[in-house]
This record gives structure tokens, sequence and C-alpha cells, in this order.
């Protein structure tokens, strides 16, 4: 099991803060391919990405029991 935490953004499209799937395996890419297709979540493409609270990068494999979290930029002012 992965669970997939969002923020901002993220929270708002998909409607809920934190998802949980059986996709154990994937890259990161292809995790993100999953969620835009599952739920349309358009902004995944500006995030930031950390799996197990360390930054990660696009080709990194998920493995069971990560968690996997996609950070929107932030803007301040």
């Amino acid at each position: 099991m992965i669970k997939i935490l969002l923020f901002a953004e993220l929270q708002e499209q998909a409607g809920v803060d934190e998802i949980k799937v059986e996709k154990a395996g994937l890259t990161v890419s292809e995790l993100k391919n999953w969620l835009l297709e599952e739920y349309k979540l358009t902004a995944l493409a500006q995030t930031m990405i950390a799996i197990n609270e360390s930054y990660a990068s696009e080709t990194d494999l998920l493995k069971d029991g990560d968690t996997i979290a996609f950070i929107p930029p932030v803007s301040g002012g």
C-alpha cells in the first residue's frame, strides 16, 4: 500500500487530502500519470515530490509502505 499526500490546490482538485493505493513498483512518473487520469490533478506538473520525507525524482521507484507527498509551489507576500 502506498499513501499519497496531497496539499493545497491538489487537495481541492481531488476532494481528499490522502489517497491509499496498491501501486508499489511504479515510478513516481507513472504514479503521476495515473493520478492525472484518475483524479484529473492538472497541477501535478509543478509539484515537488517527497518519498518518506526525502525529496525524490520522477524516476524513483515506489515500494510498499512508502508515503509520497506532492507539494505544490507556495507563494507568499
